[in-house]
């Protein structure tokens, strides 16, 4: 797979739903369960992954962005990173930079500088954020306020460094239950005014402050699994969402969204789904 001819924007991400424009994504060339590092592993363990189907199901989702109008560029997939698919997480744009994520999984330690290669080959901004573990899928980002999972990946001292390193945003940090991996497997902003959640991931004040901003859309437990809750928003009103989760994509639909709906069945057993597949280089 190469990465698409057009030249890759200055990083500008303000929300997690206005209008995709550049997205950076890797497939799953070498993706296997190798050391059990969530809950969904857990089940899909023995199994693992069929790499072929994988593969064929990330092609199939590249296509309709494409359809959709959104460029796409790849990391190059290496054997020694079985999650490296998960390019949400090595990284996030928050305006015009993009943080490089210090990775808290051993199996994934070195991802990182993968992403700070590719960075700089494409001159687009960035810091890295060394010394506290912090992951992309805990990083959402809506205007001017950032709301962060403190989750197993994502520390309470990264925050503060990341607090620190952008003066012009709110901060806000997410107690989440450590059983769930990240912040997006249990809340996802789909526009200004709504949001996903599955509430029994976190603690009720939470719950309480993000209801005054959004009108909440809840997840039940069996498309949780699932990572319902791990949708992408591309801008006007269009979520990518799996088929499997048909509670949550007529919810969706009754809120007045267009679901593309895109098998991902064979990726989830790892743990994670559209939006964590993708890094949004721009946005807007």
């Amino acid at each position: 797979m190469s990465t698409h001819a057009k030249p890759v924007p200055a990083a500008d991400c303000r929300s997690e739903y206005d209008t995709l424009r550049h997205v950076l994504l890797c497939p799953p060339r070498f993706m296997e369960i190798r050391d059990v590092i969530n809950d969904v592993q857990k089940r899909y363990k023995e199994e693992n992954i069929d790499v072929t189907e994988a593969l064929r199901q990330h092609t199939a989702f590249v296509e309709a962005l494409a359809a959709e109008g959104i460029d796409t560029a790849f990391l190059e997939a290496s054997e020694e990173y079985p999650e490296q698919v998960f390019t949400r997480d090595i990284g996030f744009t928050i305006g015009d930079t993009v943080f490089i994520s210090e990775m808290a999984a051993n199996v994934r330690q070195g991802e990182e500088q993968v992403l700070q290669n590719w960075l700089a080959e494409k001159g687009v901004r960035f810091k890295h954020l060394p010394g506290h573990r912090i992951e992309g899928g805990d990083v959402m980002v809506d205007q001017d306020t950032v709301f962060i999972g403190v989750s197993s990946r994502t520390s309470e001292e990264a925050i503060e460094e990341l607090q620190r390193h952008m003066p012009n945003f709110r901060v806000v940090p997410i107690q989440l239950n450590e059983k769930y991996l990240h912040l997006d497997c249990v809340f996802n902003i789909l526009s200004p005014t709504e949001a996903l959640i599955f509430p029994e991931a976190l603690e009720q004040a939470s719950i309480d402050m993000l209801s005054e901003r959004y009108t909440l859309i809840p997840v039940e437990s069996d498309e949780q699994f699932k990572l319902g809750t791990n949708v992408l928003s591309i801008g006007d009103r269009r979520v990518f969402s799996q088929p499997q989760n048909t509670k949550v994509n007529k919810q969706l639909r009754e809120h007045g969204f267009r679901v593309i709906e895109t098998d991902f069945s064979e990726i989830i057993k790892s743990g994670g789904a559209f939006r964590c597949c993708t890094m949004p280089v721009a946005r807007g």
